[in-house]
């Protein structure tokens, strides 16, 4: 557990773009620590243009309960800084060959 607070290694990491709706932009998948894989992680767009992630939940009458988050807040952090790093990536090299995506 010690290797997960001080030094995380998130590798794998797939990204969807989509059509954005509601600031849903994408989303993403990763491995943790070669031990986890982590998936339907939403990216949403932010009023200022920077990005952020959301964990899934599943909603249960009128409550929503989170299925995984991070619960570290530097953990956390890290996630999402190389995760929005891969979107960004890549939407910029789809935007790039595809006029759809840059209208």
């Amino acid at each position: 557990m010690e290797n997960l607070l001080k030094n995380p290694e998130v590798t794998e990491i797939q990204v969807v773009p989509i059509k954005p709706v509601n600031g849903l932009v994408g989303f993403a998948s990763f491995v943790l620590d070669q031990s986890w894989y982590f998936s339907s992680i939403g990216i949403f767009s932010r009023p200022n243009g920077s990005f952020r992630l959301t964990y899934p939940s599943k909603k249960i009458g009128s409550k929503s309960i989170q299925i995984f988050h991070p619960i570290d807040k530097e953990v956390g952090q890290f996630i999402e800084k190389v995760v929005i790093k891969k979107f960004e990536e890549v939407t910029n090299n789809y935007a790039r060959y595809s006029s759809h995506y840059s209208e």
